[in-house]
């Protein structure tokens, strides 16, 4: 037999992080994260949507333009409006056709699919996750989906990036980010969510508690609504998004794209995304997701983040603020994507410090996006 070693970008090793999320490398781990993946699926779209270079230059003189580019985690900052490209900055070391990690923002494909699903009556988001998944374990068993779709279930999973063996990275091996520990089986989306523990799983509180199992948790319930078809319904995302480039996205060991943070987009491409979730929520947009379950998400009487973010509410997978839809990222990315206007801006960063989260950062990330949509009235 040759010899062999492990991969060495996705082999464990200081700080319980693989080399790609090692501080020292992680900017260029978010950059190729595409390639580093132990599985992928990469679609195209047949028909790209066409977005015209026509420069703002009030919009590119903002301070907010300036703040959001001159940091050094800075990778690319897209505006988009229609068919126009308002404004595109991308770092020396990123390149414009170069896809880049938007971790958590994937969740919006979930919320795409979930909607549809609900809406054509095959999901049912008053039924008990075990109504779908006999075997679940304790820290979902007796959880409604709709607690799951809007973050919040309380368990002992726990999504603590400062931690370095929280769960959320134990999480990684069953997504494809990460080898086990030598001798040790590849867990299964499925095998990894049946084992996280609960006792009494309502929330008592105002803030969500934020778990990327919960989507997951929805993958595999839509897995078994369609056996087999996720993939396609990611496919159906990517042509009605338009991408130019390729829409990457991680798979399980049983073939499930890693909704809760798989993706890589290229910058443009994650603002097609942005205007699809646009024309999703004007009711301009009949092949993927579905208006009303959008349109109730920026209403609907829900939970919201934790300060400093606690302007913003969570539902069906999505960030809102009553305005706008959009999404986190892990590390330092945010889609916003304004549902009046219809303007969207697409960020994408890459925090170099230990845990590759700073909710500080992302408020001013946040706030700063928003200093970029159209004034209302």
């Amino acid at each position: 037999m040759p010899e062999t070693r492990r991969n060495a970008d996705l082999h464990v090793s200081s700080g319980n992080k693989p080399r790609w999320n090692q501080p020292a490398t992680r900017r260029h781990g978010f950059h190729n994260a595409h390639r580093m993946f132990r599985r992928a699926l990469s679609l195209r779209a047949a028909e790209q949507v066409v977005l015209e270079e026509a420069e703002d230059a009030a919009l590119a003189a903002r301070n907010e333009v300036a703040m959001l580019t001159g940091r050094a985690e800075f990778s690319a900052l897209v505006v988009a409006e229609g068919g126009r490209l308002l404004l595109a900055r991308h770092a020396a070391d990123f390149p414009a056709d170069q896809p880049h990690s938007i971790q958590s923002i994937s969740k919006l494909t979930m919320h795409l699919i979930a909607s549809r699903l609900i809406a054509e009556g095959r999901l049912d988001p008053a039924h008990m996750v075990e109504r779908y998944v006999p075997e679940i374990g304790s820290g979902f068993r007796g959880a409604q989906v709709q607690d799951v779709l809007d973050m919040n279930v309380i368990n002992h999973f726990s999504e603590d990036y400062d931690d370095p063996y929280a769960e959320v990275y134990a999480e990684e091996e069953a997504l494809g980010f990460r080898l086990p520990e030598p001798g040790r089986e590849e867990p299964t989306m499925l095998s990894f969510l049946c084992g996280i523990t609960g006792d009494d799983l309502r929330n008592p509180g105002d803030t969500i508690r934020y778990s990327s199992a919960n989507t997951d948790l929805l993958t595999v319930i839509c897995d078994r609504l369609c056996p087999g078809a996720l993939p396609g319904m990611l496919e159906e995302i990517a042509e009605a998004a338009g991408v130019e480039g390729c829409f990457h996205m991680s798979l399980s060991r049983k073939g499930l794209p890693a909704f809760s943070g798989g993706g890589c987009l290229t910058a443009t491409d994650l603002a097609r995304f942005g205007l699809l979730l646009v024309r999703v929520a004007q009711g301009t947009e009949a092949r993927v997701g579905d208006t009303a379950r959008t349109r109730s998400a920026l209403s609907r009487t829900h939970r919201h983040l934790p300060a400093p973010r606690d302007h913003i509410r969570y539902a069906d997978q999505m960030m809102t603020d009553g305005r706008w839809i959009g999404h986190s990222g892990y590390g330092g990315q945010f889609l916003m994507a304004d549902t009046v206007s219809g303007r969207v801006v697409a960020y994408l960063s890459v925090l170099e410090n230990e845990s590759a989260f700073s909710a500080e950062y992302m408020a001013d990330t946040i706030a700063a996006m928003e200093a970029l949509l159209p004034p209302l009235g």
